[in-house]
């Protein structure tokens, strides 16, 4: 009796893939697509709006609370145990929220998944980039980073069309299937991993890591409010939250291998600078997520569902460019995918700058459609070679690195931006113009990313083969 053929590793790494695609698009759609519902939510649980923001509010927090312990989880437990536990957990949170009948239960619930998404963000890339070879990574990252760029940019449409068709339980109903589907996949095509070096948890590290991320993130979410910076609730979580990372830097440096999240894998050159870029991708494409569906909404007169729909072109725009991207990567490296990709993002937002009322729909959905094209480049090079020249065990830090800038970036992004057009109509008077002013200063953040995109390894840069972990009884 002939045995069946070994798995080669491409096709582990391809079955890995798959099943984790299935059971992270839930999470990264749900960042996004909770969002049009705030109304909703606010008039059926009969809480204001100042309430019901906590449930997107403590869904943020909870995912800074749990992504710095990550690498030390997966220590433990092994990657796909992890991977099953934390989906499970998304998959409770998601059937439990549907069930909330007051705000303070839904906030609650949504921390719990937020805690389960939290370990799902930066676990999916890290389990592709260890069970993938060299050139394989590129082909395979295409596939993660389509959830990434995609998310952002349908959840909102898609929302608005679930709330258009029923009530707002669908919203986390819609999870379900996704994540049975994924917890099914992971079983059976995940292969059961041994953990890497046991290490100890680091509790000071936890006590000034996951409190700093989760000040910074509260200080930052609380400047879109009415008040900006000058709000009393936005220096004290600010000035907190970088007093206790600044001394978590200090103290990883100090105990550098045994740290929380392991600072050294810094020192390589493109883990850094794909760092800095991921968080400029972050600020550039979630600060541009609140100022593009303003714009339509209230110099366009268009309705939140109209709003979202005229976003679609950027979504297919970072569809099709996840092919070319990784085609591009293979042939001529990451530092020139990245500085082409940012050099469309910015151009395609300078006719967003000069756009009033007026201005033809055509043109601005056919910049929107380069503007995808652009952020679908940047995502999948900048989410590569943050991995190269580092040893499996050294991957779980940065993809928690990596993780926490872009969350970060896209929280100042957010935030700078939503002053800035609070500022400019104040003293303009004029909407137009502040929303000319605040694009414009979005095309600048991409320009330093342009720049800054130098710094990125030139030529094609190999990834090196990871250790083959031998499979062992399902987890």
């Amino acid at each position: 009796m002939s045995l069946p053929p070994a798995r080669t590793t491409d096709d582990t790494a391809m079955r890995t893939a798959i099943a984790v695609l299935v059971g992270g698009i839930a999470v990264i759609l749900d960042s996004t697509i909770v969002s049009v519902a705030l109304h909703e939510l606010a008039a059926d649980l009969n809480a204001d709006v100042s309430t019901i923001q906590w449930v997107s509010t403590a869904y943020l927090l909870a995912l800074g609370v749990v992504i710095p312990t990550v690498g030390w989880l997966q220590s433990r437990l092994g990657a796909k145990r992890l991977w099953m536990v934390a989906l499970a957990a998304f998959l409770a949170g998601s059937v439990l929220c549907s069930m909330a009948w007051n705000a303070p239960s839904l906030i609650a619930f949504r921390v719990l998944q937020g805690l389960g998404g939290g370990v799902m963000i930066p676990l999916m890339t890290t389990m592709i980039m260890q069970a993938a070879q060299g050139a394989d990574r590129n082909r395979l990252m295409s596939v993660i980073a389509l959830p990434t760029a995609l998310g952002p940019i349908l959840g909102p449409v898609i929302g608005g069309l679930i709330l258009g068709a029923g009530d707002w339980q669908l919203l986390f109903l819609v999870n379900v299937p996704l994540c049975v589907a994924g917890l099914v996949l992971a079983q059976r095509m995940i292969p059961a991993d041994r953990s890497g070096r046991r290490v100890k948890l680091d509790v000071v590290g936890l006590l000034l890591l996951s409190p700093a991320l989760v000040a910074l993130l509260w200080g930052l979410s609380n400047v879109t409010g009415g008040g900006g910076f000058t709000q009393p609730d936005v220096y004290p979580p600010l000035a907190g939250g970088a007093v206790l990372l600044a001394a978590f830097v200090v103290w990883a440096l100090r105990h550098r291998g045994d740290a929380l999240v392991d600072l050294d894998v810094l020192r390589s050159r493109p883990t850094w600078a794909a760092t800095t870029l991921m968080f400029l991708s972050g600020a550039a494409l979630y600060g541009s997520m609140l100022l593009l569906p303003l714009y339509w909404q209230e110099l366009r007169g268009e309705d939140a569902l109209g709003a979202g729909l005229l976003l679609i072109p950027q979504g297919v725009g970072s569809l099709i460019s996840r092919t070319v991207a990784t085609r591009m990567l293979d042939r001529i490296g990451a530092r020139w995918v990245v500085f082409l990709g940012f050099l469309l993002v910015g151009a395609a937002t300078v006719p967003f700058a000069f756009a009033g009322t007026g201005t033809t729909t055509w043109l601005l959905l056919v910049a929107l459609f380069v503007r995808g094209l652009g952020l679908g480049m940047v995502m999948i090079p900048l989410m590569t070679v943050a991995f190269v020249g580092l040893d499996r065990d050294e991957m779980p830090h940065a993809g928690i690195v990596t993780r926490i800038a872009q969350q970060v970036g896209g929280s100042v992004g957010v935030a700078l931006l939503a002053v800035i057009l609070a500022t400019s109509t104040t003293g303009s008077g004029s909407t137009t113009t502040a929303f000319h002013a605040a694009f414009w200063w979005t095309t600048g953040f991409t320009g330093l990313a342009v720049l800054l995109s130098f710094v990125l390894p030139g030529g094609t840069t190999a990834l090196p083969a990871p250790t083959p972990t031998p499979a062992h009884a399902s987890a």
